[in-house]
């Protein structure tokens, strides 16, 4: 024992590799005195394995000793070192710089109660390899401390989480693992323990996770020939200049054959290099999904890393970055030449290094910057054509003869009040600046547009489709099906309550005489308490979840109910905002009451739908947790939906609004609607409300753009970043360049961002597709915008991920998920709305029936006044006539307001006239052909284009018949050899007949010898 209380007592590996101590680890001597006992502990070679689902649960057998369970002599050392940031690469490595660090887990820990457990921890070594640094003032260096007389331990917590890591710690280190401790940290209060998979262990967990691997057999691409050949190089020399330069982007003519890695084939697979043959991004997901079924008992419930995290035991895990990004003399690495490369504003322009990408963050990030690429691709042509649009709008607004008819001050048409008394009659004359404004984006043009936007929508899922099976292609997806999931922490636990509930109550209902019963009822809690897992006999019913299902129901219909009031609060601002200033006495603020309604209207609505994006995503996931779903991905998914259900309404009601409903319960002058008896319902301008769904629609979708991307995405990360700058000022200058120039690669990762997974990233692009699709007939520019903050998005976002989050764990994803469902139906979505948009919102339907059915001359002259009725201001009820009836300098008897309704001089005045039932069915049947037609085309460009390329097919195909090859010609050299032998055998025998007599009374003895030699074989 040494004097600073540090045991460095270990069992010689010669000691225990015969086979009469296989499967026993001894303990050190000094550790028979510690609270437990014990002498020995049986080295569980598969105890953290997870059962089946039927139950089985694995044998614990240690009888291989090259499964990597027996310890080294350095596993078993506390490790020191003399300059311990030169070996490790700054905490790349262990304290010996040969083990990589391939995972970290973060604790917080107090100094000033920690001496006692933490001089015995040391004292008996319980836990394997430890970093203690020298400089690193041991308990008890100076004097041995008595643990009898020591200060008692008060912070009963932090003991407990204590014993839980020292628990977890050495189940890890049991399941192979190997661990370095680091306390001595410039962050105070904070320990490190890094961990570190070893070859067998790696090849152990690739086995079972089914892990594809390259093998040595490589084989050629299927290259196109002829004219396609030439094409092909003309386009690669065209698109050379904005080529990522990453070898990973290179065109691979010839690729490695890939097979699930086995421990028994491994003579196929490349293992020239085992420290470059799994990658970091694999090494670390090995060891998460070890992290993640680790047991530990003393915990609340048996469950691994999740519970931990989320009972504080640890605070953080998460596998390290490459090494830094910027500075003059940081070695080359993947995450420099991705922040080179990929995350730079500079680069913008280039295509993405997705297998890069890949490579460093795994599948399911590289497909989602995958999906965000084509979709940018994709708006590049959606842009031109809505530019095309909009400027043939520009240039045929002098030629529009409804507008043209609306400016021409010689009609001298007198228009009915917009409020009640305090407004007066005005001149329809006055609105010609709106009505030209309105032709820019309701003009036949924007009908083409629709239906070009929905055959765009189905076009880009099948080139995704076809995108993502070249990808699973190239990253050895193909045959990869989805396991399920490890229970979670929180199902685990609801189950065991659940299970003991119901011990309980048979034990009190039951009768008290057997005692077998209570003993067989207290192995079974000793079973679950042991970690046994209770998901075979018990689970979770809807009987279970059914208050949390009516707790889901009953929150989203009043969230929606609350999005829906909300909107009726800006309504009735804009009545009374209306009203408000039209007694203004000011003519400026008469004349534009609108358009200042409008604008402010708007910016509430943005302001409201930014606070309830943030309120709403809060919500959605406190609801998925009560509902306690089995799997991470059953959580994600409904997360997904609540999230996506509750935004979609919170973003698209106020359009929802302007486009269906505003305008249409307005009743007529002299019997008008009104809200609360005093505030009458809003209407439409007299071009029409497109104009006004189309302010809204820009302005909410730009604002949420600039406003969640620029100051969510950028300042807020940013303004952390800052305030840790200014901490670490606060520093003597001495202190502080020593701060920044001795910190490991764990504790800048440390002061990252934790990765809060692609669900805010994902939806802020759905709901800006559904931007760019639903209401494109009112906004054709809404594609150009997108396009342009899409091309800032990507290189924020890689940004983030490159320099402000810590480095996520890689997981493996053949496809979006949830998101291609929910993409599909924005789609078919977008025809419906786009539809009645058309038919109901512009005055596309009402010119076509008017032109080909009322109009005299064949053309447009006269379509305004078909649209306007009559109405005699002697019929305006008591007290809603205009106070000021002489503002236009004369008096007037006769006023006109928009809608189809018979003349005061009719029989039955002011009832609906019969050209309202002609463009209502002309309405309808426009709804149904255009839906219907766009429908067919869509369904055609699905069918037509084929979700499998035919080279891939092809190649797939290919792959499959070299496996075969592969694995006959072995068959075929093991019958070989196996002949080869049999045969040699054979003439031994024949030898040895022709021998002495004596050899024929030892033919049995030949024989088992040469069975002995076959079992050998």
């Amino acid at each position: 024992m040494e004097t600073d209380g540090i045991d460095l007592h270990r069992i010689p590996r010669e000691s225990y590799t015969d086979g009469s101590f296989h499967g026993v680890e001894f303990l050190p001597e000094d550790f028979r005195d510690s609270p437990n006992e014990r002498t020995m502990r049986v080295n569980e070679k598969y105890s953290t394995l997870p059962a089946d689902e039927k139950g089985i649960h694995i044998i614990n057998i240690r009888a291989i000793e090259d499964i990597g369970y027996v310890r080294t002599e350095s596993t078993l050392l506390n490790s020191f070192s003399q300059d311990p940031d030169a070996n490790c690469k700054y905490g790349l490595y262990f304290r010996d710089g040969k083990r990589k660090v391939d995972y970290i887990l973060v604790y917080h820990y107090k100094k000033s109660s920690f001496s006692r457990t933490l001089t015995r921890r040391i004292h008996f070594n319980d836990l394997g390899p430890r970093s203690l640094k020298q400089d690193q003032p041991l308990p008890g260096k100076a004097g041995q401390v008595n643990m009898h007389d020591s200060e008692p331990h008060m912070d009963y917590h932090e003991d407990d989480k204590r014993v839980r890591r020292e628990e977890y710690e050495n189940n890890l280190m049991q399941a192979g693992l190997e661990l370095e401790r680091d306390e001595d940290t410039k962050i105070h209060g904070l320990g490190f323990v890094k961990i570190h998979a070893p070859w067998n262990v790696l090849c152990r967990e690739a086995e079972f996770m089914k892990l594809k691997m390259p093998t040595k057999k490589v084989y050629q691409i299927h290259q196109p020939h002829g004219l396609l050949k030439k094409i092909n190089s003309v386009i690669q020399k065209i698109t050379e200049p904005i080529q990522p330069k990453v070898a990973e982007h290179k065109h691979q003519t010839v690729k490695r054959l890939s097979y699930p890695f086995s421990r028994e084939k491994q003579h196929l697979f490349d293992l020239s290099d085992r420290d470059s043959f799994f990658d970091s991004k694999t090494r670390s997901t090995i060891v998460y999904e070890i992290l993640k079924r680790t047991t530990c008992t003393k915990a609340k419930y048996s469950m691994g890393i999740t519970s931990l995290l989320a009972n504080g035991v640890y605070s953080a895990a998460y596998p390290l970055h490459d090494g830094d990004y910027e500075g003059e003399h940081v070695e080359h690495n993947d995450r420099k030449l991705l922040c080179e490369e990929w995350a730079s504003y500079g680069v913008f322009y280039k295509y993405q290094p997705i297998d890069l990408v890949r490579k460093y963050f795994g599948e399911k990030i590289g497909l989602y910057f995958a999906w965000l690429g084509v979709y940018t691709q994709m708006l590049i042509p959606a842009s031109i054509v809505g530019i095309i649009v909009f400027l043939y709008g520009c240039a045929t607004v002098d030629e529009n003869i409804p507008s043209m008819e609306m400016c021409d001050q010689r009609n001298n048409i007198t228009m009915c009040p917009l409020c009640d008394r305090t407004c007066s009659y005005w001149k329809l004359s006055s609105a010609c600046a709106t009505s030209r404004a309105s032709h820019l984006f309701d003009n036949p043009a924007t009908v083409f547009f629709s239906v070009f936007m929905a055959l765009w929508a189905a076009t880009f899922m099948e080139h995704w489709k076809r995108k993502q099976m070249r990808l699973n292609y190239r990253w050895d997806l193909t045959g990869f099906e989805e396991e399920e999931d490890h229970p979670r922490a929180e199902y685990e636990a609801k189950v065991l309550e659940k299970s003991l509930r119901k011990e309980s109550k048979n034990k009190e209902k039951g009768p008290q005489l057997p005692e077998e019963a209570a003993n067989k009822w207290r192995q079974r809690v000793k079973r679950v308490m042991a970690g046994v897992k209770l998901t075979e006999k018990e689970k979770l019913t809807w009987k279970d979840r059914f208050p949390a299902y009516f707790t889901n129901f009953v929150s989203i219909i009043f969230m929606i109910g609350l999005t829906f009031a909300i909107v009726f609060g800006v309504i009735i601002y804009r009545i009374s905002t209306a009203a408000a200033l039209a007694i203004s006495s000011t003519p400026g603020g008469r004349s534009n009451v609108r358009v200042t309604v409008t604008a402010t209207a708007v910016i509430i609505n943005l302001v409201v739908i930014i606070i309830l994006d943030e309120v709403y995503g809060c919500i959605a996931r406190w609801l998925t947790q009560i509902e306690v779903p089995k799997t991470d991905k059953s959580f994600e998914e409904r997360l997904i939906f609540k999230a996506f259900l509750l935004k979609f309404v919170n973003a698209y009601t106020p359009i929802f609004y302007v486009a269906f409903f505003k305008g249409r319960f307005v009743g007529r002058p002299g019997d008008y609607v009104y809200i609360f008896h005093s505030f009458r319902m809003e209407e439409c301008a007299p071009g029409g409300c497109l104009m006004e769904l189309c302010i809204q629609l820009s302005i909410i979708m730009l604002g949420k753009q600039l406003i969640q991307n620029n100051l969510f995405e950028i300042g807020i990360p940013k303004m952390k970043k800052f305030i840790r700058y200014l901490k670490s000022k606060r520093r003597r200058p001495g202190d502080h360049e020593e701060y920044l120039k001795k910190k490991q690669r764990y504790e800048v990762d440390y002061n990252l961002e934790p990765f809060a997974g692609l669900t805010p990233e994902y939806m802020e692009m759905i709901i800006q597709f559904g931007f760019v699709t639903l209401f494109v007939a009112s906004f054709p520019l809404a594609p150009l915008f997108a396009l342009l903050n899409n091309i800032i998005e990507i290189r924020l976002d890689a940004k983030k991920f490159v320099t402000e989050l810590r480095r996520p764990v890689a997981v493996r994803a053949k496809d979006i998920g949830i998101w291609y469902n929910i993409l599909r139906g924005v789609g078919k979505l977008a025809v419906i709305i786009n539809a009645f948009v058309i038919s109901f919102t512009s005055d596309f339907i009402p010119r076509l029936v008017y032109l080909y059915m009322y109009s005299e001359s064949g053309t447009m002259h006269g379509f305004v006044n078909h649209t306007l009725s009559y109405f005699n201001v002697s019929d305006f009820q008591d007290g809603t006539a205009p106070n000021d009836a002489m503002e236009l300098g004369y008096p007037v008897q006769i006023c006109r307001y928009k809608d189809y309704r018979d003349p005061p001089w009719s029989e039955t005045k002011y009832d609906i006239a019969k050209d309202f039932w002609a463009v209502l069915a002309a309405r309808l049947a426009f709804v149904i052909v255009f839906q219907n037609l766009v429908m067919f085309m869509s369904d055609f460009v699905d069918w037509i284009i084929p979700d499998i390329p035919k080279d891939i097919s092809q190649q797939i195909h290919k792959e499959k018949v070299l496996m075969v090859e592969v694995f006959m010609k072995e068959e075929q050299g093991k019958l070989q050899l196996l002949e080869n032998w049999g045969g040699k055998e054979k003439r031994k025998g024949e030898n040895c007949n022709n021998h002495s007599p004596r050899s024929s009374m030892s033919h049995r003895g030949s024989a088992s010898s040469i069975h002995s030699c076959h079992v050998e074989v």
